[in-house]
């Protein structure tokens, strides 16, 4: 397997080397494609920052509302 890796690598260096003008043209299309999309990105002045929310369902069988309230929400809420 390791000269099989070698064997893929020592081509693509001669590919690379008996193509140079082929690499660097692609090389030099990729930098430019890559300046055009970095320039088009989207910037806000003032992105949103608003908090973040999280839902939690609190159930305790056999409770009263009140009380699941009382010993187990707002505990959490408290946090």
């Amino acid at each position: 397997m390791d000269s099989k890796k070698s064997s893929l690598i020592s081509g693509l260096v001669d590919f690379a080397l008996t193509n140079r003008f082929m690499v660097l043209a692609l090389t030099l299309l990729l930098l430019v494609w890559g300046a055009v999309s970095f320039h088009n990105l989207p910037v806000e002045a003032y992105p949103d920052v608003a908090n973040n929310y999280v839902q939690v369902i609190t159930q305790w069988p056999g409770r009263a509302a009140e009380e699941v309230e009382q010993q187990v929400t707002s505990p959490l809420k408290s946090r």
